[in-house]
């Protein structure tokens, strides 16, 4: 068969902050699906419409153009909609096309999906890979009398809905083929499932609270194969990495072994990590791990069912920052019982653990989530809900004792807080004296610095001296070992400032290091056209003869020193 797998667009535009997350990202699952189905023999392509603006003109072209067998979607509850009004589409161009939906937003609102938009065929429950398998191969010969038996589809039969229940979990995930035989991608995962039971959190009901994992050999294969594909940088997008220390340290080992040149980011609970694991992963390329705090108010945190304690989080944050890794926390306000007081909690727990880097979230409410099967038990909420155009509940809209304006002034207060205390916590930061670290410390104060001079916090203006700051660590990084960045930041800076004789001697160090570096040779041109040293300038260019900017860097020196003759 022809089979089209698609992400949808979602109700509302995403913001680049929201875009940057995993929400964006085509999600795993799909490739899992189309690597089994590319292995029995189907053509399957893959899009991700989740934040392009596609025109129905657009997708009709398209549609037209791949003509599918069937079409997939999965869905998560914000592009609900992206997905049956595509499959109204695929229905009006395509009649014959079979319209599936999965993921977390079709498991848990499969009746009424089915009960609302004729245009869907089937509904896929759970991990859908054995169960869209078994219903493609019934779709082939014709044998849709009796799909009783397909575990994980919900479908209807004459004006009823019928749903076979949830499929069983994969316990053996290593007997799936590897998506990156098939696709290109950054995100991927090495378990399923999260032990945990976070009010707000629909996994404990989709993937279940026992664990399962791939092998560390099936993960780092996957790595090496998308590695020698180009890919350097990923996103492990486990619920929760690091549950099995000696796993994550195999993963390393053969990262390291394999002399994967890779970076990457991962997520954690902070009751879920040691120092020697952290040391390994750093070893390996993790630059970055989120965190879960939710509240700094012990109260809200029992509320949310988020089972740990300030103690643990201070004690996680210490040493993941020591050892060279960003550590990032994740907050949520607007909870149940949130105040001013529980607001100033959470500003004084990040004053302590001085996080690197944040993300504000109001707290929302989703099915499959324990916070929305509450809510429709104390209220006449139905499903039907979510027949409005809407991506999610808040939970202050069911709070009386919450106001839009007060929830408001929780997230400035939150983020105002961040931002204040940002710099102080860039410039206090405790780096483990462990000489094979070295390298990696001065490589991860050199990414923070350009942060504050060129990314993501250059452009806050609430956050202050940023400049100084970033010229702080990029001398801080390279008080730890020679790093092509920090040299080339602090160049940057000290010509920003007019400082060009100082930038000259920095960079003039700093390519002693790395003499084949051409952002330390243009950024080095700059300072001898300003000092005046044209002819040295022009040797600079000389050396990247087929380089852009060193050809206007030429033409103008060029054209000094005629100028001067």
């Amino acid at each position: 068969m022809k089979i089209l797998l698609i992400y949808p667009r979602c109700l509302e535009p995403r913001s680049h902050e929201l875009y940057s997350e995993d929400v964006g990202v085509t999600p795993i699952g799909l490739y899992y699906l189309g690597a089994l189905l590319k292995s029995r023999g189907h053509q399957v392509e893959i899009l991700n419409w989740y934040q392009v603006e596609q025109t129905d003109r657009d997708i009709r072209e398209i549609l037209l153009e791949k003509k599918p067998d069937l079409a997939g979607f999965s869905i998560v509850n914000a592009n609900r909609f992206g997905a049956t009004d595509t499959a109204a589409l695929v229905k009006e161009v395509l009649p014959g096309t079979v319209t599936v939906l999965g993921g977390i937003g079709a498991t848990f609102l499969w009746e009424h999906l089915l009960n609302n938009f004729a245009q869907v065929d089937y509904v896929i429950l759970g991990e859908g890979e054995f169960s869209l398998m078994q219903l493609v191969s019934r779709l082939e010969s014709g044998d849709l009398d009796n799909l009783d038996d397909i575990k994980g589809l919900a479908f209807r039969r004459e004006k009823d809905t019928v749903c076979t229940g949830l499929p069983e979990h994969i316990m053996d995930l290593d007997q799936l083929p590897s998506p990156a035989e098939h696709f290109t991608f950054q995100h991927l995962v090495s378990s399923r499932g999260c032990p945990s039971n976070c009010s707000f959190c629909g996994s404990p009901d989709f993937w279940g609270r026992k664990v399962r994992f791939h092998s560390p050999a099936y993960f780092v294969d996957m790595l090496q194969m998308l590695y020698a594909k180009g890919v350097n940088f990923f996103f492990f997008s486990d619920d929760t990495f690091t549950l099995k220390p000696e796993r994550v340290i195999e993963i390393c080992r053969l990262i390291i072994n394999r002399g994967l040149q890779i970076s990457w980011f991962a997520i954690s609970r902070v009751n879920c990590v040691d120092q020697e694991m952290l040391i390994w992963m750093r070893r390996a390329g993790c630059i970055q791990i989120s965190y879960g705090i939710e509240s700094g108010s012990p109260r809200i945190r029992k509320e949310l069912n988020k089972q740990i304690s300030n103690q643990e989080i201070q004690t996680a944050f210490e040493q993941t920052v020591a050892c060279g890794i960003l550590a990032r926390a994740y907050f949520i306000y607007g909870s149940p019982g949130e105040t001013r007081g529980t607001i100033r909690e959470s500003m004084d727990l990040m004053e302590s653990i001085k996080p690197l880097s944040a993300v504000f979230y109001i707290l929302e409410m989703f099915p499959g989530t324990a916070l929305y099967r509450e809510l429709k038990q104390k209220s006449a909420l139905t499903d039907d809900f979510w027949l409005k155009k809407v991506e999610h509940i808040k939970y202050f809209e069911t709070d009386p004792r919450m106001t839009p304006e007060m929830i408001l002034e929780f997230g400035r207060l939150l983020r105002n807080c961040y931002y204040r205390t940002l710099p102080r916590a860039a410039r206090e930061v405790k780096l483990k004296d462990q000489s094979e670290l070295y390298p990696l410390h001065a490589d991860f104060l050199s990414r923070l610095g350009m942060t504050f001079s060129h990314g993501d916090y250059a452009a806050i203006q609430e956050i202050p001296d940023k400049e100084k700051t970033a010229e702080f660590l990029f001398e801080k990084s390279l008080a730890w070992h020679p790093n092509e960045r920090a040299y080339l930041g602090l160049g940057i800076i000290r010509q920003k400032q007019g400082r060009y004789q100082q930038s000259y001697q920095g960079l003039s160090q700093g390519m002693k290091h790395f003499p084949g570096s051409e952002h330390l040779s243009a950024c080095q041109c700059v300072n001898c056209m300003n000092l005046g040293l044209f002819q040295e300038a022009l040797e600079y260019t000389s050396r990247f003869p087929g380089s852009p900017q060193m050809q206007k860097f030429r033409q103008a020196c060029s054209q000094a020193l005629a100028g001067g003759r």
